[in-house]
């Protein structure tokens, strides 16, 4: 519900528009509370994946590398957001769009470090710069692409997206990959820690209002980490001399690990910058309806994409991962009726700070995996959920049934089985084993080809053959 007192109903319409600080300030930071957590997950999935994020040597060697990377998702973050409301040429909406770290390129970048520690790095990162400029480019014609992205092949993607790391919140939250053989992974302690979260997170969600509502995760990560540090689970070994170790401020580091073109890198973020930019464009329209009541322009939409993909590119010189709007933050927009770029921008400024202090990279540092099992649950499951939102608007005869079945199998088969494709050369293994990009690509090549209608007499032939004997079995079945 809009609070008035905020200002008038012409006044909350209008982006350019400031409310008083002291109603400002607590509405920017809301908005960082909205995402902060969704924000430093990757970097710390990442860090797992490749190695050093978790284990018993984490605090000793691993420390320092997964602070940076979780200080440079802050830090970019905020760089990000400012260039969407503050604007930098053609790049930003000059909208209240929140950037954050984007999930949909963790199934493309879990192969590419899976194991090789910090090695890996130096063409991670130069697959996220070039993808950046790729996605920078798409800022200018956008507009013309969108008639081959319809609901279907968005809300199928976005959905696949979900899937493809629901796998990564539970093994987080029976204690992750690195003690899978060990006894105590999913010892119902572990999974205690996990349901504290959750429990906490959907109390609030959904008995709360305001602030308390909108940061249930974060709130909720916290209730967990206090349960973890009852039980025991906190551990504090090491924690001291990596706290000394990070600096009280710390600018980053440009090619702080390297550059190194990767073939699969590259492909891979390209291909999946469409995915992110199209989220983009929902996102954008679902501000501008939500808090406005109006179309986006294709301005507005332009100088988004631009911006994600200049944000983007920036990261990865410094060592940041891939940013895009979050969506979360358009739902707030829409329930504060706050359309103000900066409030945004105060949320903006306070994202920089947090990442320009590594010490609040180690402090969240020392959250256990399971508590975090409990938030990327949530955050997870709310991605698919989002899929299916935007697979409602869809049409659902025949024809997009069909293209929906054929991209959805063959995606999700080879995310389950990546060995059906072992003898791919490498870079093509691993496009293809993320799932996304097999199902993208098939939903939208299908979507362009396949003509709208079944015939006439090919509906009238499957229709009696699925009647045909008045149980609906398909022809030839038992």
């Amino acid at each position: 519900m809009t609070d008035t007192s905020i200002g008038t109903p012409e006044q909350l319409r209008d982006p350019n528009y400031t409310p008083g600080l002291h109603k400002a300030v607590p509405l920017g930071i809301q908005h960082v509370l909205a995402m902060f957590v969704s924000n430093v997950t990757p970097a710390i999935i990442i860090a797992g994946a490749a190695g050093f994020g978790f284990g018993s040597d984490a605090g000793a060697q691993g420390f320092p590398d997964m602070t940076y990377l979780i200080q440079m998702s802050m830090l970019f973050a905020g760089v990000a957001t400012l260039i969407q409301t503050i604007g930098l040429g053609p790049a930003g909406a000059r909208l209240p769009i929140v950037q954050g770290t984007s999930f949909a390129f963790i199934p493309i970048m879990i192969p590419l470090v899976a194991g090789k520690g910090v090695e890996a790095l130096p063409a991670l990162f130069g697959g996220v710069l070039i993808g950046g400029l790729f996605h920078t480019v798409l800022g200018a014609f956008i507009g013309r692409i969108r008639f081959a992205l319809p609901p279907l092949v968005t809300g199928l993607v976005v959905t696949m997206i979900g899937l493809a790391l629901v796998k990564v919140g539970i093994q987080y939250a029976a204690g992750g990959v690195p003690a899978i053989d060990q006894p105590e992974y999913g010892s119902l302690l572990n999974w205690s820690a996990a349901l504290v979260v959750i429990l906490v997170t959907l109390g609030l969600k959904f008995f709360t209002k305001g602030m308390l509502s909108v940061s249930a995760v974060f709130i909720g990560i916290i209730a967990g980490y206090l349960y973890a540090l009852m039980m025991g689970m906190v551990t504090f070994e090491g924690i001291s001399t990596s706290w000394d170790r990070a600096a009280a401020f710390q600018l980053p580091v440009p090619f702080k690990y390297g550059f190194e073109l990767s073939f699969a890198a590259i492909i891979g973020f390209c291909l999946m910058a469409f995915v992110s930019a199209v989220e983009t464009v929902g996102d954008v329209s679902g501000i501008t309806k939500g808090g406005a009541g109006r179309e986006a322009t294709d301005k507005e939409i332009e100088g988004a994409t631009y911006a994600d993909g200049l944000g983007s590119a920036v990261a990865g010189v410094f060592g940041g991962f891939p940013n895009t709007s979050f969506s979360q933050n358009v739902g707030l927009i829409a329930m504060t009726g706050v359309m103000s770029r900066h409030v945004v921008t105060i949320g903006a400024l306070f994202l920089i700070l947090c990442g320009l202090v590594p010490k609040v990279g180690a402090v969240i540092r020392t959250i256990p995996i399971e508590v975090l099992g409990g938030g990327v649950i949530v955050m997870f499951g709310m991605v698919v959920a989002a899929g299916i939102s935007m697979l409602s608007d869809v049409n659902w005869n025949r024809r997009n049934m069909v293209i929906f079945a054929i991209a959805l199998s063959i995606g999700l088969g080879l995310q389950l089985d990546p060995k059906a494709v072992q003898y791919l050369p490498d870079a093509v293994r691993i496009l293809m084993t993320s799932g996304l990009l097999p199902a993208a690509l098939i939903a939208i090549v299908l979507n362009l080809i396949l003509p709208e209608e079944l015939s006439a007499e090919a509906t009238d032939e499957v229709a009696g053959g699925m009647s045909g004997n008045g149980t609906g079995s398909l022809p030839g079945g038992s």
